[in-house]
């Protein structure tokens, strides 16, 4: 690791899992998927812990939310308010305003400035966290309670652990992956200059993110973001997939959009592993996916952070200025865009009563 006047960088070059490689490498494989950090740990058991917890202790009873009502919706949705601030809010606390480990391990040196035009309230901070709670808390919330209502009302297959453990598992351990390649799509799909223009260009004001960025979206990307968790209105599931899928949507931008690689707490501190999301912060038209299926390299959008890949970027964009006269990746300039620096059975599930015992 380095820690150079312009900000922390990787001194080896970012790299995919070694999971879709040539010649196989089960034994790295092996390591990655259950080893400290790796695809389990930290954050993917952290955000199953969080949706079991939630579904089980802080979730309306099912025959309660088989129905419509404003009470429990309501519930949610206060809850939901809860732990957005205090999952976002306490990586904001510790890294930008208590600043506990100053500028170690910060991807760009410079902290947020407290007045920016750039942003229509005026300061970074200020944006982010409005857009995240009066934007996306609303519609993260729509998108569970109508998912819980499907289930409660019988409307989506529910599965049990009991009927169908392996699918059950193998579910849970994909639902990660599912979220890389939705991510994807919908990233690239608001990548599409019409779209990047009047939508995405909102998120990318933050060309120096920090924890709050991470859900700073336009009501129509979140409204594409979290839903994901639509997957399960057609995959037999159960709650506690959705609530894995929900609580994934709404934990992960944080410690993504932190700027930090690694947040100094507890005995030897925490890797968010967010640099690469940093540099498609930076450049705008790399990295577009999580990180957790190969998909920027297989499409010819992956940046490494090395000189290489440098001039990877200015090739791709050397040949397209060469074959179109607006880039594909990248909205037109305008004076608002930003400025870039440095198992049940089949048919309906369980009856309402089994459904009801859920932990």
């Amino acid at each position: 690791m380095s820690q150079a006047r312009a900000g922390w960088s990787p001194d080896s070059p970012v790299e995919y899992p070694p999971v879709f490689v040539w010649p196989p490498r089960p034994a790295a494989a092996a390591r990655w998927f259950a080893g400290y950090p790796g695809y389990l740990w930290p954050f993917n058991i952290v955000y199953v812990l969080v949706a079991i917890g939630v579904w089980c202790w802080a979730t309306p009873s099912v025959s309660t939310m088989s129905t419509w009502a404003v009470g429990w919706v309501g519930f949610v949705l206060v809850r939901n308010a809860v732990l957005m601030t205090a999952w976002y809010g306490a990586f904001h606390l510790r890294l930008y305003i208590r600043k506990s480990q100053e500028q170690r391990f910060k991807y760009n040196v410079k902290w947020p400035a407290a007045r920016n035009d750039r942003f229509t309230l005026g300061s970074q901070a200020r944006e982010n966290v409005v857009w995240s709670l009066a934007s996306g808390l609303p519609i993260w919330t729509a998108w569970e309670v109508v998912t819980l209502w499907l289930f409660a009302s019988g409307r989506i297959r529910w599965i049990h652990f009991s009927d169908h453990p392996i699918w059950f598992i193998v579910l849970m351990l994909l639902i990660p992956v599912y979220r890389d390649l939705h991510f994807y799509l919908v990233h690239r799909l608001i990548h599409w200059p019409p779209l990047y223009k009047t939508i995405h260009s909102l998120h990318h004001r933050n060309t120096n993110p920090g924890p709050w960025s991470g859900l700073s979206m336009h009501p129509v990307e979140h409204m594409l973001y979290f839903s994901a968790i639509a997957i399960h209105w057609i995959v037999p599931s159960n709650p506690v997939h959705a609530m894995f899928t929900s609580f994934h949507l709404m934990m992960s931008p944080a410690p993504g959009h932190a700027g930090f690689e690694h947040i100094e707490v507890g005995p030897g501190g925490i890797d968010t592993h967010g640099y690469s999301h940093y540099l498609h912060h930076k450049y705008f038209e790399v990295n577009y996916a999580d990180g957790v299926l190969p998909l920027d390299k297989w499409f010819g959008s992956f940046h490494d952070g090395s000189p290489q890949g440098d001039a990877a970027m200015k090739a791709r964009r050397l040949k397209r200025s060469s074959s179109s006269p607006v880039q594909s990746d990248q909205a037109p300039r305008t004076a608002s865009s930003p400025v870039i620096d440095a198992g049940a059975s089949s048919g309906g599930g369980a009856s309402p009563q089994g459904r009801e015992q859920r932990c």
